[in-house]
């Protein structure tokens, strides 16, 4: 079953957040409960676990959106995309200082919403496969793999095996195949080495679905994967051999 992302609203205009929730429904993507103030969104981050969160710089309370961004940084690790009608000179200057991945002003289009939210899961996609996603409790065990029109997240357990083809690599699971444009060594790059390991420079398996391992091959959920000499003793290694 595909796995949404989960988009946390924080907006303190009643219709505009309700326009913004029915457009997310359209859109594919799942909706946290909506937040207008920062206690509120904090609340929301830390029980509902958003992937994403969309922040209006102007909130109910004594702190704005801008502070709730700092926050983010610094204790969540999410990305987030900035709502605003206000785009002054000395407010850029104060969101560009908390690095939002992606900013949008009021009003907007349902597609302006859509390419901002995939740019930014795409974008932040990146700089955690660089950061080897080091210290976010809340995406270091899943990815965001494009599938048609948006991204979706994807459970790291549930790749199986990853094989190259071309200039695109395919993605196995239990249940499916997802076909990503992208070259082997750079998606193998944001993979945690400890649970997935090249049998061949054309494979990439998950060590926690092995049944078993051959000369030539290893079984993954009942598939022969190719594994080649360079591998073999790599591949040993991994495992208490008696």
């Amino acid at each position: 079953m595909k796995s949404k992302i989960k988009i946390g609203v924080v907006e303190d205009e009643q219709l505009t957040s309700e326009m913004i929730e029915n457009t997310l429904t359209r859109l594919g993507y799942e909706t946290c409960k909506t937040a207008s103030s920062y206690e509120q969104a904090i609340q929301m981050i830390e029980n509902e676990l958003p992937d994403i969160v969309l922040i209006d710089i102007y909130l109910d309370g004594s702190k704005d959106g801008i502070e709730l961004a700092e926050k983010i940084n610094r204790d969540y690790k999410i990305p987030f995309i900035f709502l605003t009608a206000d785009s002054q000179k000395d407010t850029l200057q104060r969101a560009k200082s908390v690095s939002p991945p992606a900013y949008l002003v009021k009003p907007f289009s349902h597609n302006e919403l859509y390419c901002a939210i995939e740019i930014c899961i795409n974008n932040y996609s990146k700089k955690q496969s660089v950061e080897s996603k080091v210290g976010n409790p809340l995406l270091q065990d899943v990815i965001f793999v494009k599938d048609g029109n948006y991204f979706n997240k994807l459970k790291i357990n549930d790749i199986y095996h990853i094989e190259s083809d071309h200039v695109y690599i395919n993605i196995y699971t239990a249940t499916k195949k997802m076909t990503v444009r992208n070259s082997l060594n750079n998606f193998y790059e944001g993979l945690d080495k400890s649970i997935f390991f090249r049998t061949h420079r054309s494979y990439v398996v998950n060590v926690n679905h092995i049944d078993s391992i051959s000369f030539d091959h290893v079984t993954v959920n009942g598939v022969n994967v190719p594994s080649s000499r360079k591998y073999h003793n790599d591949i040993l290694l991994k495992f208490h051999v008696v």
